[in-house]
């Protein structure tokens, strides 16, 4: 696995104390077409990541994702309808 699908598995089963913190999960670069069209549907409702192995992570509601980005131009409309842009 990678180290996005690392940190929301973690986030995503937190300890009994944390079941209602807020977690966040930063992503910091361009967004591009090979590796954020994987994460289509933990951006719609279903909030479900799909990894290659098969295995199904579901994200919690307090759970929310930050995209900081110089640009969207390489980003496809159905990833920019998805995301809260702000210019």
């Amino acid at each position: 696995d990678g180290i996005a699908a690392t940190v929301i598995r973690e986030a995503a089963n937190p300890e009994p104390d944390d079941v209602h913190t807020s977690q966040w999960c930063v992503f910091d670069g361009p967004i591009t077409p090979e590796w954020v069209e994987n994460l289509n549907t933990v951006l719609d409702d279903n909030m479900l990541l799909c990894l290659a192995s098969g295995e199904r992570i579901k994200l919690r509601h307090e759970m929310r994702m930050l995209f900081e980005v110089e640009s969207l131009v390489a980003a496809s409309p159905a990833t920019v309808s998805r995301l809260g842009v702000v210019y």
